[in-house]
Parts: C-alpha cells; structure tokens; sequence
C-alpha cells in the first residue's frame, strides 16, 4: 500500500535553531530516508518552500479569492511530503515513528487513494501517446 506523509513544521522554530542544529536535524531525516530506501519503503518525498510564499485559493461569492500564505489556524505548516510503500497502516506508523523529522512537528499518515490515483495515472497517458 502506498502511504503519504505529510510532516508539519512550525517555521518559527525551525528558525530558532542555529545553523549547525538545522543541518544536524536535516542530516538526521536524510539518513532515515536512506533507511526507508534500503528497505524498500522509500517511494518519493518534496519539501516545501515556505509558506510566507505560498497563497491559497478559496471559492468566495461564486469567483476564485486568492489568499496570502496557507490557510491554517496553527503555527505549523506543511513542510513537505513524504510517499510511503508499507503493508498496512500500523506499518507505515511503526516507519515514521522512528522517522527524526518527528522530533520538529507532527505527521500525518494517510492511504494513497488508488482508485483516483489510477484514474488521474490513466488520463496521463493521453498525453504521452
């Protein structure tokens, strides 16, 4: 089964951290990564650049709004992605456990939609023919 992660971040934080400390924690998830790689579990993954640049779209009064910044009630963000390749949830769970980008914001740990995903897999092949 596939599995995305999503890892929040509380971009303040991040900040806080000096220089050496954020390159120690970004060589921490790396080596994890490299981990789930060597086990087979590693599919993909992007970070994300910074949410003071990102802007959402929003239906307001029947037209498209768009909005300054991700639209969220909290002080972390969307930090990136990660996909997943585990047997089942408990798996995926037991994987970003140990996952260090942990000890930086949450994760959350959601099936792929397959049934979509081969639909959209489906009409890009219309456009490689």
């Amino acid at each position: 089964m596939k599995f995305i992660c999503l890892g929040y971040f509380d971009e303040s934080k991040w900040a806080a951290l000096s220089e050496s400390e954020q390159a120690r924690l970004m060589e921490e998830c790396m080596a994890y990564d490299d981990e789930l790689r060597r086990g087979k579990h590693f599919l993909g993954g992007e970070a994300l650049g910074a949410a003071t640049n990102a802007v959402t779209l929003k239906m307001k009064n029947g037209s498209v709004a768009v909005l300054d910044g991700p639209f969220t009630e909290t002080k972390e963000v969307l930090g990136g992605i990660l996909l997943l390749e585990a047997m089942d949830l408990n798996q995926a769970i037991a994987l970003m456990s140990k996952h260090p980008g942990v000890k930086n914001g949450p994760f959350e740990i959601r099936c792929a939609d397959a049934a979509v995903n081969q639909q959209i897999a489906e009409r890009n092949l219309r456009f490689t023919e």
